[in-house]
């Protein structure tokens, strides 16, 4: 089962180190982070994903609200959210391979960030589904390098 939490945090020292540590302590695995400020500069918003049967997402939910630095949390489902995710990829091609990578980015929706001699920076967002099929399409040209933002999510 997945867990989908939206967290409310104090924006201070310390705080993402003590929500991590509670994951480490207590032997939950966290599947993606995402910590940005908000629109008021005193509060975070940190979206964590998390795998686990349905008594340990229970815990994880139980968990964090016991935090002093957790203003709120949400836990969110995937059928009533918005989850996207972004990654940045450089992606080799040759001569050969270069209009079929461009004709993948263009019928995915991915952007082509720079164009160097041997290889492209791509940038593309979409639900995490969608990143892994899109690493899956390029992989075949070879992928050098890749940087990922875990997954956010906002209730529809």
């Amino acid at each position: 089962m997945k867990g989908i939490f939206s967290v409310l945090v104090e924006n201070r020292d310390g705080v993402l180190s003590a929500v991590s540590g509670l994951f480490a302590r207590r032997g939950f695995n966290i599947d993606t982070l995402a910590v940005g400020e908000t629109d008021d500069h005193e509060i975070s918003s940190m979206t964590i994903t998390s795998t686990g049967d349905q008594r340990t997402i229970d815990q994880i939910e139980k968990q964090l609200n016991k935090n002093v630095d957790v203003i709120k949390v949400r836990r969110l489902t995937e059928a009533r959210s918005v989850c996207l995710e972004m990654i940045l990829t450089k992606v080799s091609y040759s001569a050969t391979t270069r209009s079929s990578l461009i004709e993948t980015c263009q019928m995915c929706g991915a952007k082509i960030i720079k164009a160097a001699p041997k290889y492209m920076l791509l940038e593309f967002h979409a639900d995490p589904e969608a990143v892994e099929d899109f690493i899956q399409l390029v992989r075949p040209y070879g992928i050098i390098e890749i940087q990922r933002t875990g997954t956010i999510a906002m209730e529809k």
